[in-house]
């Protein structure tokens, strides 16, 4: 069952859409009989990017190329990236 609040309730009953946030449901906020936002709990963001991206895919935010995904690396910091934009900008 959907949670509905106008955005004059939800803001003159706060503390009850908290509650039921905490309880694990989602709560719509609308205006104007219009849903404008979605009111969740915060779940733990899984330690690697990997498990990430596997969670979005499942969700279906975000769909793979079908390929296996290569592991991912860091990207390399070359030292004096600020001065050289500074440098170029002011140019």
């Amino acid at each position: 069952m959907a949670i509905t609040y106008s955005a004059y309730d939800a803001k003159a009953r706060f503390s009850e859409v908290l509650r039921q946030v905490r309880d694990g449901k989602t709560v719509t906020v609308s205006y104007r009989g219009k849903p404008v936002a979605e009111i969740r709990a915060i779940r733990d963001t899984p330690a690697t990017i990997e498990v990430r991206l596997d969670d979005l895919e499942r969700q279906g935010i975000v769909v793979g190329s079908g390929e296996p995904r290569k592991p991912m690396e860091a990207v390399r910091r070359r030292p004096g990236a600020l001065k050289r934009f500074l440098a170029e900008r002011d140019e």
